[in-house]
């Protein structure tokens, strides 16, 4: 189903008066959001950039209108339109509605003087087909230790744990293969982080004031040396930067360098991650006043995020329009602590899965490559450090 109508106040008339019987709507939200694309392309012409901005006065939830969303997106791209907020030929103000039966997608769309509105809706019986699938996180525990975890990695070869007093190797069956002491020149900070970055046999261990570079072969190889060498911040296997880390303290000081060369100096942060939004790359910090700030790709702050905790990470996992980030929920890290996944929409999160309880806090969250991250979490039931692989899942 699909009406044109002048004028916004004609828009909430035709809602509750003049809507057509329900028969006429589509089967589902990738119907109703084709027939919007095709308007639109029609109004702003097939290669041209549309700017679209969103919000929900209906029943649903955070990841029905998030389907919705990716849905036009994926639409209006199938089009032949671009997304994007640079100098648009149309602008797309699009609500979310509903009425007894059917879900509606209201468009005013705005090319120079000339303003049009369309109405598309499709049934609310059953699920949409087509519509993005639902967003899952899976847990798989891979090691536990009395001594904290920093990080653990995945050579060919078995698993790397990063622990402060060594790096050790064990084999596919959590069999030992060796292990190699760091010994600092000066005592660790109390809080101490450190990250692991492999390259396939080869890998980096970052720690505050020490680099260490080695080798997972027929023996394992490390050679260390001081300096506040910038550590290698990655987000999925898409994108990473150069941070320098706050060598006394448990965070980046704020200096940058992007994979471009850019350099910029933000606040300081405990984590960041990249996500693509609506067809673009933005990246969110972590910051150490307790936001999480949203960038845009010359990193400047375009939205913050008052309701997560200091560690997220990026993965590649496209459960709809967007790529996915985990974050873990606010609190002071004295107790259990849970980790969600997010897709950034109009410069806000927007939730897509429920809750993953974790048996005590989160002391790191890395990506590690691909659909998911390492999360390294103090049990407060064993009394150990655990180490989990929680990866972004498509639902059906």
């Amino acid at each position: 189903m699909i009406a044109a109508v002048k004028g916004w106040h004609a828009v909430c008339t035709a809602l509750v008066f003049f809507l057509p019987p329900p028969i006429s709507a589509a089967d589902d939200v990738t119907g109703a959001a084709r027939e919007l694309a095709r308007k639109t392309a029609g109004l702003a012409g097939r290669g041209e950039t549309v700017a679209v901005t969103w919000r929900n006065v209906s029943s649903v939830g955070s990841p029905e209108f998030s389907q919705a969303r990716s849905a036009l997106e994926a639409a209006l791209r199938d089009a032949g339109l671009r997304i994007s907020e640079v100098v648009p030929t149309v602008e797309l103000q699009v609500t979310l509605s509903q009425d007894a039966a059917q879900y509606l997608l209201v468009a005013e769309a705005r090319k120079g003087d000339e303003r049009q509105v369309w109405i598309a809706g499709w049934k609310r019986t059953g699920p949409a087909a087509g519509a993005a699938p639902a967003v899952l996180l899976e847990k798989k525990q891979v090691w536990e230790q009395d001594e904290p975890i920093l990080d653990i990695a995945f050579p060919p070869e078995g698993m790397l744990v990063l622990s402060p007093s060594k790096v050790a190797l064990y084999g596919r069956q959590n069999e030992p293969r060796g292990a190699l002491r760091l010994t600092p020149s000066k005592p660790w900070a109390r809080d101490l982080r450190g990250h692991l970055r492999l390259n396939g046999a080869a890998f980096q261990a970052f720690l505050p004031g020490v680099h260490c570079s080695g080798a997972v072969g027929p023996a394992l190889e490390m050679e260390c040396r001081p300096g506040d060498e910038p550590w290698v911040i990655e987000s999925g296997s898409r994108a990473m930067l150069l941070g320098n880390f706050a060598a006394a303290r448990n965070y980046f000081d704020g200096r940058l360098t992007t994979q471009t060369g850019l350099r910029k100096t933000l606040a300081p942060f405990y984590s960041a991650a990249e996500v693509e939004e609506q067809g673009r790359q933005v990246w969110l910090f972590a910051m150490v006043d307790g936001r999480t700030q949203i960038f845009d790709p010359s990193f400047e702050p375009t939205g913050t995020i008052s309701s997560w905790g200091s560690d997220i990470a990026g993965t590649d996992a496209r459960c709809g329009g967007g790529t996915q980030v985990l974050a873990t929920r606010a609190g002071d890290g004295s107790e259990s602590d849970a980790i969600q996944g997010y897709a950034i929409v109009n410069r806000a999160p927007v939730l897509l899965t429920a809750p993953m309880e974790l048996p005590g806090p989160v002391t790191a969250l890395w990506s590690s490559g691909g659909t998911s991250a390492v999360a390294i979490v103090k049990n407060l039931v064993s009394g150990k450090y655990t180490a989990y692989v929680i990866t972004v899942a498509c639902g059906s």
